[in-house]
């Protein structure tokens, strides 16, 4: 008796072997670039590296939107993979905000037992970041109304909202690379300028991140790669931009308007 498996069995790929290479290549021309040894391998890992994702992803695409190998199970699959990497990144940024709090909540003597320490002025909360805290979250709103629109087969309301949700995203980067230039302080300047620019700067690359990958899902919906009941890759893209969102109201809350 002939038993049918809902599960994808994935045929055999060159992408993970040849992405593999490519990051062994980026590892070692980075450490290499470090010591003033050229940047030839670095380049060569970067380019292995982004033709991998291009082919690879290509094959999921195919697989998924025209050989209708992602059933309901695959799909399921799919969106734990999704939550478990977002629950990743929750706890990569949890480990800035332990180290701001741990440095903020009680200074010490070396910082002038005082927060924001002595000789640091802070930025204006009321400036540069409450602008971009309302540009991330009317962008949480068009990638909602255009989720929406989706579901309901508006493919116009669709592509008008993720329109304005990368283009929400791109004004969001021009703003904060304008702040990071005209700040008062540097990376340099102790634990102050330390923890708010890496947190600050990984959330900026992860709003980078999420705006390509919405790109991305923004040509899919023009090919007409995504359904009214099949449509996750948009979803992911959804998930990811609304963790980006939330990310910044905590540290819009605790680093610009607590911690000045």
């Amino acid at each position: 008796m002939l038993v049918r498996n809902p599960f994808h069995l994935v045929e055999l790929s060159p992408w993970p072997l040849v992405g593999s290479l490519g990051a062994f290549f980026l590892t070692v021309g980075l450490v290499s670039w470090f010591h003033g040894s050229g940047y030839s391998l670095l380049l060569l890992g970067l380019i292995v590296i982004l033709l991998t994702m291009l082919q690879w992803w290509r094959d999921i695409v195919r697989e998924g939107t025209y050989q209708g190998f992602h059933t309901y199970q695959v799909c399921v699959g799919l969106r734990w993979g999704m939550i478990l990497f977002i629950v990743s990144e929750v706890c990569f940024f949890f480990a800035f905000f332990w180290a701001y709090f741990h440095s903020s909540l009680a200074p010490s003597m070396e910082l002038g037992c005082s927060w924001p320490p002595s000789g640091i002025e802070p930025l204006n909360p009321f400036s540069v970041p409450l602008l971009n805290t309302a540009v991330l979250l009317a962008s949480g709103i068009t990638v909602t109304w255009s989720h929406h629109s989706m579901m309901e087969g508006d493919r116009l309301g669709g592509i008008q909202g993720l329109i304005l949700t990368v283009i929400l995203g791109i004004y969001f980067t021009v703003l904060q690379a304008g702040e990071y230039y005209e700040a008062p302080f540097t990376l340099a300047d102790g634990v102050y300028g330390s923890t708010f620019f890496v947190a600050t700067g990984f959330h900026g690359l992860h709003v980078l991140i999420g705006t390509t990958f919405l790109i991305i899902c923004l040509l899919r919906l023009h090919m007409y790669h995504f359904s009214v009941g099949h449509h996750f890759g948009f979803e992911a893209a959804a998930w990811y931009w609304h963790f980006v969102d939330v990310v910044w109201l905590f540290l819009y809350l605790s680093i610009y308007w607590w911690g000045c």
